[in-house]
């Protein structure tokens, strides 16, 4: 019997990878929590300490959160594309470099950016131009939603005659827990500008998350590819004008479809029965619209 109990006793090892993966799967904005219960399970610091390290630093990215700079001059968006050395991210809207507590979700600090970590002049004109219209989109279709848009490659190109690529970056989120529900929408646009053939590519990735979770725990986590690649080389303003456009469109396209099947959902204004589900034809309805077997 002890032998049985020794063999079936987890390593360390397991147990921070056990941990870890009940941190990255947290539903939007409830790392938080769930961090406070895997600690008490553990009942072992030096564990938690170990598998919050590493986990945290992934969800936030993945997550794309937020955070407002020390200042008060604005807020941060913690993305691989903003990642410098250290746990520093940059701002480029500000020009600022925060520093950030991954495992408290807070910046600690915030310096100038040097002049090697921001963009050549050529390529801060096309940055700036996108920038501003990303901007006006987001403050029109998300009560609070956040962007910004980065150079992922090519920065320091002088001018024409070399590609380089920006990304633009999209987070909003909606956290309501006294009210059983946390959502968030993520969307990472990749604009590649290709000098020879005088054209400007565009790929998009969307990642919708949901949770409600009063008498009951229902988690939505949505996925979408688009690309569009008919855009050809213009000035920094024309650009920016037509590549927002296109994102608008396609994020309003997939924003529909999921209204719509949200709209598989029975309006009855009462509590879901959790223990009577076979009354509601859900799965398959939802699992055909999702084209899942």
């Amino acid at each position: 019997m002890a032998d049985e109990e020794e063999e079936s006793e987890l390593s360390d090892k397991q147990k921070v990878e056990i941990a870890k993966w009940f941190l990255l799967n947290s539903p939007p904005g409830e790392i938080q929590y769930v961090a406070k219960d895997v600690k008490s399970i553990l009942n072992d610091d030096v564990l938690f300490d170990e598998a919050a390290s590493e986990a945290f630093p992934v969800y936030n990215k993945s997550h794309l959160i937020c955070l407002p700079l020390p200042n008060r001059s604005g807020d941060v968006l913690v993305t691989s594309f903003s990642e410098l050395e250290g746990n520093a991210f940059l701002d480029p809207r500000t020009t600022q470099v925060a520093t950030v507590d991954h495992v408290k979700q807070v910046c600690t600090g915030v310096r100038p950016a040097a002049d090697e970590e921001l963009p050549s002049p050529y390529i801060e004109e096309y940055r700036c131009s996108l920038d501003a219209e990303i901007l006006k989109y987001v403050e029109e279709a998300y009560p609070k939603g956040v962007c910004s848009v980065y150079c992922a490659n090519g920065k320091d190109v002088e001018g024409p005659g070399a590609d380089f690529e920006l990304a633009v970056v999209i987070s909003a989120a909606r956290h309501s827990p006294q009210n059983f529900c946390n959502g968030s929408w993520c969307s990472i646009w990749n604009v590649e500008f290709k000098d020879e053939q005088q054209t400007v590519e565009i790929k998009g990735k969307i990642q919708v998350g949901a949770h409600y979770f009063e008498e009951g725990n229902v988690q939505l986590d949505a996925k979408h590819e688009c690309k569009d690649a008919t855009l050809f080389f213009q000035a920094s303003d024309d650009c920016a004008v037509a590549i927002s456009g296109i994102i608008r469109h396609h994020e309003t396209e997939y924003m529909a479809s999921l209204e719509d099947l949200r709209r598989k959902l029975p309006v009855t204004r009462t509590l879901f029965p959790w223990h009577n589900t076979l009354q509601f034809s859900l799965t398959r309805e939802v699992s055909k619209e999702l084209g899942i077997k």
